[in-house]
Order: structure tokens, then C-alpha cells, then sequence
């Protein structure tokens, strides 16, 4: 999966088609009544990132939001203005190449039927697509969490993305939401989402060393997270790589911000390291190669 490229004549084609407009309602946007079956990551054994002649430095980004009830006007945002806002920024930007997007609609998997809905990676106006067949559930348990752990399990678990297999470069794995995650996911959960037998809960820890071999992960809080603690919980789970946002349309520019300075923090690492493996004379001396 991956081909094409995206562009704004596609994106007003495609909005023009679904009849969107700036006052389309949530409900409006995202008119599934159940979890669709090209989204539903039950018996998933993989969603691949690859590299293609098209597409020779594939970058996975997954975009998880939380379709719960309050979280409406987000789900609204990003299926009017938002995703086309991410997509367009980063292509004439290019903070990274070859953008591969996965879209996570994420629920709670406590209370919800449809707790995690899991789209291809794509490059195009596919994109958008998928994310217009996301089950907006629209519930969350009111118990002070949702899961974003299932998130994180699919993608360290599910995902194959030829940028960290092939060249060791991370992928980025972007939450959003108003509140906390859930600190474990149950083996009979993980069994009832994917179908997978694993043998003991899963804790919060644990999922996000996981998950943190091959993706970036970051969290954006959004709405009333003070309300719910999030921004202090989140805090301690993510330290800096949580985004404060009481604006959510400036969703775009914090994602496409943080792409740019995790790079340029990468390639400065990487240029410390092969300047610190250079063979030496003596102690102050580096030999020039």
C-alpha cells in the first residue's frame, strides 16, 4: 500500500463528492452505523510501509484520534480541514519524504464494540477516504481512560514499515484526545480486538518500550484534558513528547513541528556518532578519513 501522492484538486474533488462543507456535522462526516471490515483490526496480521520506485523513502505516520463522545468537534476538524492541513504541510515542507498515512479511530476498550478501527497506510487521497468509513461510536466508558494502549499494540505488533526495517528510521505514532490511557490492556481484550492469545495483561510500560522500537511516539491533548487530569498523567507516561493544545485547529502545525525538529534531532545524534566513531591519533587528535 502507499502509491500516489496527495493533492489539493483531489482533496476538493473528494470533499465536493461527500458533500462537505463547513457545516457538515459528525454525524454527517462519518455515517457508518457499525465498524466497517476493511478497519477492523480483528485477524489483522499486517498493515505494511513500504519502499516502491514511487515512494523510494517511505515515512509511516500514524494519526490515532479519539472517536469517543467528546470528542466530536475533533473528528469533525480533522474530516473537514485538519487532515487535508497535516497532508499538504508536509509534502511542501518535507520535514520527511514520502509520507505513508495510517488513520486509528480509537475508543475505549472497557465500554465500546469498535475500540480500535485501523486504516492502510496510504499516500493519497485514499487517505481521507478510509478515514470518512470510520465508526463513529461516539461513547467512551466515562471511567477515566481510553485506549490508547490497543494503538500502540497494533502498531509494534501489526505494522511491518520498510523505513526502520530497512534503514532504522522510526516511524511517528500521533495520539489525540482529552484524556488519559487506560494503564493496562487485558489479555481477554487484546484476544476480542485482534484475536491474538498473549498470555498476561499488557501494561502501559510495557506496550510503550514496545511500541517505541520502531515508531516516535507523541500524544496531543486536546479540549478540557485539565478536567480529566490528562495532561498531568499523559506527562508522566510521555514527559516532552506531550503537546498542550487548548486550539485544535492548530493540530496541523504542531504535527508537522514536531516531524521537523524529531528529524533535525536525529540528524544531529547521527552526526555526533560518526564523529565520535572516527579512529583517533591520541586523546585530542581525530585523524581526518
Amino acid at each position: 500500500m502507499g502509491g500516489g501522492k496527495w493533492t489539493s484538486s483531489d482533496w476538493d474533488s473528494y470533499k465536493t463528492s461527500r458533500g462537505i462543507t463547513t457545516h457538515s456535522t459528525v454525524r454527517e462526516l462519518y455515517t457508518s452505523s457499525s465498524i466497517k471490515k476493511s478497519l477492523n483490526p480483528l485477524g489483522v496480521k499486517i498493515r505494511e510501509s513500504r519502499d516502491s520506485d514511487e515512494h523510494p523513502n517511505s515515512s509511516p505516520i500514524i494519526l490515532g484520534l479519539d472517536v469517543t463522545g467528546s470528542m466530536g468537534y475533533l473528528a469533525e476538524e480533522i474530516a473537514k480541514t485538519s487532515l487535508n492541513e497535516i497532508i499538504t504541510s508536509i509534502y511542501k515542507e518535507k520535514p520527511i519524504e514520502d509520507p505513508q498515512i495510517m488513520i486509528m479511530a480509537i475508543g475505549d476498550a472497557f465500554s465500546d464494540s469498535a475500540p480500535l478501527q485501523v486504516s492502510q497506510f496510504e499516500s493519497d487521497i485514499r487517505i481521507a477516504e478510509q478515514l470518512s468509513d470510520v465508526y463513529f461510536e461516539g461513547c467512551g466508558g466515562g471511567n477515566g481512560g481510553e485506549s490508547y494502549l490497543a494503538a500502540w499494540y497494533f502498531a509494534a505488533r501489526h505494522t511491518d514499515i520498510d523505513s526502520y526495517e530497512l534503514h532504522g528510521r522510526k516511524g511517528y505514532l500521533f495520539t489525540i484526545g482529552d484524556e488519559p490511557d487506560h494503564k493496562y490492556l487485558t489479555k481477554e481484550q487484546i484476544k476480542e480486538i485482534f484475536g491474538d492469545d498473549v498470555g498476561n495483561d499488557l501494561t502501559e510500560k510495557e506496550l510503550l518500550e514496545e511500541v517505541s522500537e520502531k515508531y516516535n511516539v507523541y500524544h496531543i491533548c486536546v479540549g478540557d484534558y485539565s478536567w480529566h487530569n490528562s495532561d498531568t498523567k499523559w506527562k508522566k507516561v510521555l514527559g516532552e513528547r506531550v503537546t498542550l493544545l487548548n486550539d485544535h485547529t492548530k493540530i496541523p502545525k504542531v504535527i508537522k513541528e514536531i516531524i521537523k525538529l524529531t528529524e533535525e534531532n536525529e540528524e544531529k545524534n547521527n552526526t555526533k556518532k560518526k564523529v565520535s566513531s572516527l579512529p583517533k591519533k591520541d586523546d585530542n587528535e581525530l585523524v581526518m578519513m
